[in-house]
């Protein structure tokens, strides 16, 4: 199969961070493509980021029609329902991924992410997930994503630290690492801090693969119908249903 894996954000080397993660848990005979728009925040960390790398997203699904899947590699699930639109394939956020496995092997899980502004967009999907009675707490490592990427950087530290805490004040039985760009660290934080610690791009994947196994797609009765046939104004014109149809599957 293939299967797309988009970071929502223009950071091409948290890209290709996330195609590595991506790969590491792909089968055989799985290809893993892993993209990022040309357009839109170098990263993603809160809504107004958000909003604006959305076309972004639907735009590189449209330029893999064929794809048997595809994955949302931003934490936050940016875009994600509008994603389940425009294809009948899987759409897997890393965040809703992340969620459901760490549900079971856990039997509470505390998050931690970024920045404290990245904490209310969680506990909403959680909520909407139907998951926030088994999440004992969102926290905040107050890492920018950006320095996730720096060479140098203590991020991996604060991180450490904050999963400490987690374990010792939240009785945390399974971290769920908070962003995309904390993909290349799941398995020392997990082998440092003797529980699980589950990162989202590889969950997604894993996701993606077994619904593709057994025959899923994305339902088209009700909410993720394909859109409307309109013309947008402007520079979303190129996007319009009327001209660029929902993608489809091959």
């Amino acid at each position: 199969m293939r299967i797309l894996v988009i970071n929502p954000n223009t950071t091409a080397s948290m890209t290709e961070k996330i195609g590595k993660a991506a790969e590491s848990v792909a089968s055989t005979g799985t290809e893993i493509v892993a993209v990022n728009p040309a357009d839109g925040p170098p990263s993603i960390e809160g809504y107004f980021d958000e909003v604006f790398a959305i076309p972004g997203i639907i735009a590189e699904m449209g330029k893999e029609p064929a794809a048997d899947a595809y994955v949302i590699a931003c934490f936050d699930d940016t875009g994600l329902d509008a994603a389940r639109c425009a294809t009948d394939a899987p759409v897997i956020g890393i965040g809703e991924a992340a969620f459901h496995l760490a549900s079971l092997v856990a039997g509470k899980f505390s998050v931690v992410t970024t920045l404290a502004r990245s904490v209310p967009a969680i506990e909403h999907n959680l909520a909407k997930y139907g998951l926030a009675s088994r999440c004992a707490k969102v926290r905040s490592s107050e890492v920018a994503v950006l320095e996730l990427e720096r060479p140098g950087s203590n991020a991996r530290h604060r991180i450490s630290e904050e999963i400490a805490r987690a374990i010792s004040e939240d009785k945390a039985e399974a971290i769920v690492l908070g962003c995309a760009g904390m993909a290349d660290l799941a398995h020392s934080l997990s082998e440092e801090h003797g529980v699980p610690v589950l990162d989202g791009v590889v969950c997604a994947v894993t996701l993606a693969e077994g619904m593709f196994k057994v025959g899923l797609k994305t339902s088209k009765v009700g909410g993720y119908a394909a859109p409307r046939g309109k013309r947008f104004a402007g520079i979303f014109a190129p996007l319009s249903p009327t001209e660029v149809e929902a993608v489809q599957a091959g």
